[in-house]
């Protein structure tokens, strides 16, 4: 899809959008297009799916575009949404409530389009709507990203003129984001530590928003968020292949092109890491490699998965609006249709590192040809919300192969564990399951970690010119197989896909991939359960099998990737 002018741009967003008007409840305070469950009431589900197709509405309209239909859902859901006498009521909060989370778009829509979201809203629905938000200033967030929902909250009713603004609040919101800044533009996560899409689509995004309509309020703290984000662009520019794919690494992949809305909020911020035209490089192509993908169903809608429907790969907050989160990327919307950002030509990638040490995200990126690999540390902390091991603890993470998540341990098929050390201990398998610590260095690094209490291990990673070399001294009480498993490999019908082991080297390819695992030990390949690879449908992985012995074990494999 050509994506260069503001149409452009405007046609896509519509293809997103539009299908889902056919869903609207007659209240229209919310959509469902959806069944399944999320660990949250399926009220609150129904009001995200209400919300975050504003994260594109609302920029949309900001720009000077109107649609009659959204503003009429809109004007109407916001109004039966928070009017504790209807029907379609959003519904009361606890705390850490899911609905802080879709709060956040509505503020921005405050923000960005009062004209057309807010004003046309009688007095009292208004005061309906302010007293529904304002619940976020009465209980706890979750102590992370989620602070800045209520930064925003706080942020429109004062630009909106509210009496519910808290000034405290949000001094003490913005003073507790900036505890987890670490260096070079990179936070974490909050208390759990993750470092991840969320310091992009969140924290930076939200950091950028908030200091483009608080530069005169607060100049200081504003230009820090800027100069942040553009150390921070300096790095996560590694996170993009040639081609547009951006890294499948951790958690709330299912909101696909959010990868992108970094970049849109740079733009919007009036902030220029890379000249614009390398900006509009990364969103257009990014955008145009999921236009290609299977992420929409058979009514338009997008689904909760990745490369295609997938509930195996999701958290347990996603919910059947949950994707539209995406829409963030269509920021760049609310620019005027002069803007230079669409008149420019996309860029491609400017000239980076073949190997990029990030210290602050605790990982090394290797560009081989188009495509990126990443080498985390694995550092994780208990955070049980879906599949968290293998999106964060896996030894690489490819723009050409994805990854697989799991659906037991009972088999190596339904474990799925590319890219993973596994151990059978009489039968039962095990794998990292947390991380004891780490080195960094120019081409590689060390980690120490356990796959439970008695099974040590440290791995050490070194990258080569066609893939990566894995060394592990292993101290384990008990006797048994460890299997180290190279990367999965398409094999649906299509990818005209073959596979084998000779001795001490299996190997896996198809029409576009291929990878092979060597080592002293036996070569093996596996099918992986279908939809377990976020990317492919089906999936083979190819391994290499030792014999784990009691005390020490130093085994050494060779992945090659191509």
């Amino acid at each position: 899809m050509k994506l260069e002018t503001k149409q452009d741009f405007t046609d896509m967003l519509f293809t997103l959008t539009e299908p889902i008007k056919k869903f609207v409840l007659p209240d229209k305070a919310g959509y469902i297009f959806g069944s399944h469950s999320t660990w949250y009431d399926d009220r609150a589900a129904v009001c995200e799916a209400f919300s975050r197709p504003l994260w594109g509405l609302a920029p949309y309209f900001a720009g000077g575009r109107r649609d009659a239909d959204f503003e009429d859902i809109y004007l109407t859901g916001l109004k039966n949404g928070s009017d504790p006498e209807s029907g379609g009521y959003f519904g009361d909060c606890r705390d850490r409530d899911q609905r802080f989370v879709e709060m956040a778009a509505i503020a921005y829509a405050m923000l960005l389009c009062p004209d057309i979201l807010w004003e046309p809203l009688p007095v009292q629905a208004k005061n309906n709507l302010c007293a529904w938000l304002n619940q976020i200033n009465s209980h706890d967030v979750c102590d992370s990203n989620w602070i800045f929902f209520r930064v925003l909250v706080n942020t429109a009713f004062k630009k909106r003129g509210r009496p519910e603004f808290n000034r405290e609040r949000l001094e003490k919101d913005l003073a507790r984001i900036d505890e987890f800044y670490i260096a070079d533009g990179w936070y974490m996560d909050g208390v759990n530590g993750q470092k991840d899409y969320y310091i992009a689509f969140a924290i930076h995004f939200y950091s950028l928003i908030y200091a483009a309509f608080m530069s005169g309020d607060d100049p200081e703290r504003c230009e820090i968020y800027k100069a942040r984000a553009e150390q921070f662009a300096k790095t996560f520019i590694y996170w993009f292949a040639d081609g547009g794919e951006a890294l499948p690494y951790g958690r709330s992949l299912t909101y696909r092109f959010a990868q992108a809305a970094f970049w849109s909020a740079c733009v919007i911020a009036d902030i220029r890491p890379f000249s614009i035209g390398v900006m509009k490089g990364l969103i257009t192509r990014n955008l145009n490699q999921w236009l290609k993908s299977d992420m929409l169903d058979n009514a338009g809608i997008l689904t909760v998965g990745y490369k295609y429907p997938n509930l195996i790969m999701s958290e347990h907050y996603n919910a059947h609006g949950s994707p539209y989160w995406g829409l963030k990327v269509f920021a760049v919307l609310a620019l005027p249709d002069s803007h230079e950002f669409f008149t420019a030509q996309p860029e491609p990638l400017p000239e980076l590192d073949k190997i990029k040490r990030i210290d602050a995200a605790d990982m090394l990126c290797a560009r081989r040809g188009a495509d990126v690999t990443a080498y985390p540390s694995g550092t994780h902390r208990e955070f049980g919300c879906g599949q968290i091991i293998p999106k964060y603890l896996k030894f690489a993470y490819s723009t050409k192969f994805g990854f697989n998540v799991s659906y037991s341990n009972v088999s190596l098929p339904e474990l799925a564990p590319d890219n993973m050390l596994v151990f059978e201990i009489n039968g039962v398998l095990f794998t990292r399951n947390n991380s004891e610590g780490f080195e960094l260095f120019e081409n590689g690094l060390k980690t120490r970690w356990s796959a439970f209490e008695d099974i040590k291990a440290e791995t050490e990673i070194i990258i080569t010119e066609t893939g990566h070399i894995r060394r592990h001294k292993i101290t384990s009480p008990y006797a048994g197989f460890a299997y180290d498993c190279g990367f999965a490999v398409a094999s649906r019908d299509a990818d005209c896909a073959g596979s084998g082991a000779d001795g001490s080297t299996a190997w896996a390819k198809n029409s576009f991939s291929a990878c092979s695992v060597s080592g002293n030990g036996t070569a093996m390949v596996f099918d992986a359960s279908p939809n377990t690879n976020i990317f492919y449908g089906k999936t083979v992985i190819p391994a290499v099998k030792y014999i784990l012995r009691k005390g020490e074990t130093i085994i050494e494999t060779v992945i090659t990737e191509e």
